[in-house]
C-alpha cells in the first residue's frame, strides 16, 4: 500500500470539515457526532461515556481487545470576570497560550450563538513609556463592542461561558496542513481513516477493535481514564502530537530533535511498553516507513499514560505526529506524516497476534 494512495478527496473534506468545527475541552459532542458519522460505515458499533468520549467498535464480541486512540478536544478559554465597562477576562480551559492572544478573534459560545469578540491589546503608540507591559494571563481581555455589563450579559455572555478561536483549515505549500485544534484533532481523523482501509482492504482482525476518540485530554486525559475502564483493553496504540524542534527558539538539548516531513515519531517512556514499542518499529522497517525517536521523561503527557496504568496494566505505546507551533492557531503538519502514522498504525494491527501479551517473561 502505497502512503501517496491513502488520503482522497472524501478524506480531507472530513478533516477540514472537522477541524474546523469547534470542540473545545468539555464541549466536544458536535465533533464527535460529526467523526462518528464519517467512520459509521466503517464499524460495527459503538460505544460513547457520560462525558463525551466516543468508539467505534470493530468484532464487539471478540475476547481480546485492541485499543487505537486519539483525543477530540481542543484548548479554549472560559469567561471569567466581566468588568463594569463590558470588558471581559478569561482563564484557560487546557494549555491555552496567552502570548498569541492580544489581537486575535474569538467565538464566545453562548446558549443564543456564537457572540464574535476580539482580544484588545493597548497600541504601540502607548507602550513607550518606560517597560512595556507583556501579555499575560490577567492582563489580556477580550472587547465584545459592549460598554456595560449588562449589554454583554444581554448578548447571553456570562461567567463559564466557552470561547475557541475561528481560524480554519489551510494548505500551505501543497502538502502543509494549517489549522487550529490539530493537536489532536488530527488524531481522531488518522484512526477513522485506519479504520476505512481496513474496510476498504477487507482486512479481518483476529481481535476486537476500538478506535477511540476521548474528551478532556488537555485538562489531564480525563476522558481516556474513564473509557479505558469501560473497554478493559489488552493493548493501547495512542496517537497525539509532538514538537517539531527546529524552529527558532527552541532548544534540541531539552526537546530531542523531530521534524516534520521526516516520519512519525516513536517514543521511549515508561509508561510505553517496550515489547509493543519494538513491534510498531520492525513494523515501520518491514513497510519501509520513515520514522524518528523520542524519549519522555516521567510521561508522555498523553493519554498513553491513562491506558499503560489502568485496570491492573495495559500495552500501551505512542505514535507521534511532529507539529510546528503547538497551541498556536497556526499549528502545522506534514501531509506525509499524517499518511504515514496512518500507514504503520494500519500495518501494526496487521502485525499483532490474537491473544499476544507482550510479556517480559515468556517462556
Amino acid at each position: 500500500m502505497s502512503s501517496k494512495s491513502i488520503l482522497n478527496d472524501t478524506s480531507l473534506s472530513f478533516l477540514e470539515q472537522y477541524l474546523n468545527n469547534p470542540s473545545p475541552t468539555g464541549y466536544e459532542s458536535e465533533g464527535q457526532k460529526i467523526w462518528m458519522d464519517y467512520l459509521k460505515p466503517y464499524v460495527d458499533t459503538f460505544i460513547t461515556d457520560t462525558y463525551g468520549t466516543a468508539v467505534g467498535v470493530i468484532n464487539p464480541d471478540a475476547p481480546y481487545k485492541v485499543v487505537i486512540e486519539g483525543h477530540s478536544d481542543e484548548i479554549s478559554w472560559y469567561v471569567n470576570y466581566i468588568t463594569e465597562n463590558g470588558l471581559i477576562y478569561v482563564i484557560r480551559n487546557g494549555g491555552s497560550d496567552h502570548m498569541i492572544a492580544p489581537s486575535k478573534r474569538v467565538n464566545i459560545h453562548t446558549k443564543k450563538g456564537i457572540v464574535k469578540g476580539v482580544f484588545g491589546w493597548p497600541a504601540i503608540h502607548t507602550r513607550q513609556r518606560g517597560k512595556e507591559e507583556s501579555a499575560k494571563l490577567e492582563t489580556i481581555f477580550i472587547d465584545l463592542g459592549c460598554s456595560t455589563k449588562e449589554e454583554v450579559e444581554a448578548l447571553g455572555v456570562h461567567v463559564g461561558c466557552v470561547i475557541t478561536y475561528p481560524d480554519d483549515f489551510m494548505i500551505l505549500n501543497e502538502n502543509k496542513f494549517v489549522c487550529r485544534a490539530i493537536d489532536n484533532r488530527i488524531g481522531g481523523f488518522m484512526i477513522a481513516e485506519v479504520a476505512r482501509l481496513l474496510h476498504e482492504n477487507k482486512k479481518k482482525l483476529p481481535f476486537g477493535l476500538y478506535i477511540t476518540n476521548s474528551v478532556q485530554e488537555e485538562v489531564g486525559l480525563r476522558g481516556a481514564e474513564m473509557i479505558t475502564k469501560t473497554i478493559r483493553p489488552n493493548v493501547a496504540i495512542v496517537t497525539d502530537v509532538c514538537h517539531d524542534s527546529t524552529t527558532p527558539m527552541i532548544d534540541k538539548r531539552i526537546e530531542g530533535e523531530t521534524q516534520i516531513g521526516k516520519g512519525p515519531v516513536i517514543t521511549y517512556a515508561p509508561a510505553v511498553q517496550n515489547n509493543l514499542r519494538e513491534l510498531i518499529i520492525d513494523t515501520a522497517n518491514k513497510n519501509e516507513i520513515p520514522f524518528q525517536r523520542l524519549a519522555s521523561s516521567r510521561v508522555t503527557g498523553t493519554d498513553t499514560d491513562a491506558f499503560a496504568y489502568s485496570n491492573g496494566g495495559v500495552a500501551s505505546a505512542l505514535i507521534s505526529l511532529p507539529l510546528r507551533y503547538m497551541h498556536t492557531t497556526v499549528e502545522m503538519v506534514h501531509r506525509d506524516d499524517v499518511e504515514n502514522v496512518i500507514k504503520l498504525i494500519y500495518e501494526t494491527l496487521l502485525n499483532i497476534e490474537n491473544e499476544e501479551t507482550f510479556s517480559y517473561f515468556k517462556a
